[in-house]
């Protein structure tokens, strides 16, 4: 059961890494740091996009309409944050004490 712990904190920490480079991106493009006409730029972006934006799509229904300030993602974060709280502190499920 570690093997189950370990392995759900990977994937909460990863979708943690995509979510802080998606919005890192994001205000490189805003700013024109980054250009979408560069091919490596269009295709992370385009896949961070097809990764995040099922996540974002749910929380976006549930929060009210910010006049063009997006706080899914710092939605998701919080959840994400919240649920390895949760597994940090029930780890002793998962190791058998």
């Amino acid at each position: 059961m570690q093997s189950l712990f370990q392995i759900l904190m990977l994937i909460l920490d990863i979708v943690w890494f995509f979510i802080i480079a998606h919005v890192i991106m994001s205000w490189l493009i805003n700013f024109q740091v980054l250009n979408l006409r560069q091919p490596l730029v269009a295709q992370i972006w385009d896949g961070l996009n097809r990764i995040l934006e099922p996540l974002y799509s749910r929380i976006r229904r549930l929060l009210p309409p910010m006049g063009g300030l997006d706080l899914a993602p710092l939605a998701v974060l919080i959840g994400v944050y919240a649920l390895r709280i949760i597994l940090a502190n029930n780890a002793s499920f998962f190791y058998g004490f």
